[in-house]
């Protein structure tokens, strides 16, 4: 039941980061994205690949369905899904992947949580907007777009990671 119920909000949030995407674009200095923490929020028992598969999926679908450069939201979510078991190994410890808990920002700490949210989003960010400018946008306009983008889309994200990883058991530490 647990996977049915992430599946309907994981494709819930993707329509939402589409109609964001495609509808409230409200200045070219700022790209609010949650696919990262999409990513992050998959349970451990998903494998590498698999979860390589699904942001390889989640980025076709919201490349389709956006007016913008084909492929650009791939190149950017799969590096994160590729590195979202090391991220939680950093931030988290190495005893989240030994026990095999579900990563829970209540039960592991909403602070711990931010920073790992911020580190995927920065990955993403840092990806899109680079292959997104290209060599046409000045230094300081990607490093706003940056630093807004990344605070902006982070705030965003910590409620979201709350919706995607419930609190199933007490919190330890």
């Amino acid at each position: 039941m647990r996977h049915w119920n992430l599946s309907v909000k994981y494709l819930l949030l993707l329509a939402a980061q589409v109609l964001v995407w495609n509808y409230f674009n409200f200045t070219p200095l700022l790209t609010v994205t949650i696919l990262p923490v999409m990513i992050l929020c998959l349970p451990l028992g998903c494998s590498v690949s698999m979860s390589l598969v699904i942001a390889f999926a989640s980025g076709f679908a919201a490349d389709f369905l956006v007016a913008g450069p084909t492929g650009l939201t791939i190149l950017a979510l799969v590096p994160v899904a590729f590195l979202r078991r090391p991220l939680l190994s950093m931030v988290f410890g190495s005893e989240l992947l030994a026990r095999g808990d579900e990563v829970s920002s209540r039960r592991l700490g909403r602070t711990k949580m931010l920073i790992a949210i911020t580190l995927s989003t920065a990955l993403f960010l840092l990806i899109y907007i680079t292959a997104d400018s290209a060599g046409t946008s000045p230094l300081w306009a990607m490093a706003v777009k940056f630093a807004a983008s990344l605070a902006l889309s982070s705030a965003i994200s910590l409620p979201i990671a709350d919706l995607l990883c419930p609190d199933t058991e007490a919190r330890w530490r």
